[in-house]
């Protein structure tokens, strides 16, 4: 299997951290950090970590642990400072995202790992840049991906992510709804090794709309799409009533969730596992997997972070990249 790459994303936040943090561990991951080599070994110097910096060739076996870091150098433009944002450094960070594509593409990395970046000094930077999901999406030319995020036995999608409430009843549709769970299904089969994955679909409304008197979206558009599903062989279960769904005898019958937005699933499973979660962006060509939280300026170069969500998202992503080697033979 060709080594993961790991964009260690915003220089200035906690991504150096965690994966010089990793790469003290001994626990040894076939990985490739993309990022600033001098930067890199000054925080290593600031967190009092040693850890051995290898440039890594096209070819070569990746090492991330046992105090070993492979690493394929690329140049910040600017100084990096723990805690302190400079715009000057938002090309690099997406110039990680495009090379560790480029090198999926020319097949030398297995999947990608993301370490978090910060949007709003993109921005700044005049950027237009809305998230990795979307960078990503819009980079692999697909019309949906659906993000997932999972703890080591919770797995969690969401129709919609980042609306404000008012936007969100109009935004699912009957077609998204089949979309979303069309790309759930595929990719719990090819990167979960689940023959025939069960998916407990919540309701939008209390109570799963209560039969119409608290809202017709379940009616209207959510039944129909599952319905339609099922007739695909597609194994669907609801809409169901959110505040009950989240409880351990309901979620034993099924392998992953669907919610219909972003604080009626995620809550639950930051609750469940923050910070030992992964991101997981289901529907690109390539597996790609992230950390369950943000860039955590104030931790930066303290040696206050944890890379428990890292690590988590390394373990689904060998795993993931395995289950689709597996299905192929």
């Amino acid at each position: 299997m060709k080594p993961l790459v790991i964009t260690s994303g915003e220089p200035a936040g906690i991504g150096f951290d965690i994966c010089l943090q990793l790469a003290a561990a001994p626990d040894q991951w076939p990985a490739v950090v993309l990022g600033d080599p001098i930067a890199l070994s000054e925080r290593a110097d600031t967190l009092g970590l040693v850890v051995n910096f290898h440039a890594w060739q096209p070819g070569d076996e990746g090492q991330l642990g046992g105090h070993e870091m492979s690493i394929l150098p690329i140049q910040a433009p600017a100084v990096v400072v723990p805690g302190e944002l400079n715009a000057a450094n938002a090309p690099y960070v997406l110039t990680l995202l495009d090379e560790a594509l480029q090198g999926i593409a020319r097949n030398e990395f297995s999947a990608m790992v993301t370490a978090p970046v910060q949007k709003s000094i993109i921005n700044e930077a005049g950027i237009a840049f809305t998230g990795h999901t979307e960078f990503l999406q819009q980079r692999a030319g697909v019309d949906d991906v659906v993000m997932l995020l999972a703890t080591t036995d919770l797995k969690v999608a969401l129709v919609t992510t980042h609306l404000p409430l008012k936007d969100v009843a109009a935004a699912i549709t009957r077609e998204k709804v089949l979309r979303i769970v069309r790309i759930m299904h595929q990719d719990l089969q090819n990167s979960f090794g689940l023959a025939q994955p069960r998916i407990l679909v919540c309701g939008l409304n209390p109570h799963a709309g209560e039969g119409g008197h608290l809202g017709r979206e379940e009616i209207d558009t959510i039944i129909p799409a599952l319905e339609q599903l099922r007739s695909e062989g597609i194994q669907v279960v609801g809409p169901l009533p959110a505040d009950t769904l989240f409880t351990p005898k309901v979620l034993a019958q099924g392998d992953a969730v669907l919610a219909m937005y972003h604080d009626q699933g995620l809550p639950v499973l930051k609750h469940r596992g923050f910070g030992q979660a992964a991101n997981i962006t289901l529907g690109l060509p390539y597996v790609r997997t992230s950390v369950d939280h943000g860039t955590a300026l104030d931790l930066a170069g303290t040696g206050g972070a944890d890379a428990g969500s890292l690590r988590i998202a390394l373990h689904y992503a060998l795993n993931m990249v395995e289950a689709r080697l597996a299905r192929r033979t």
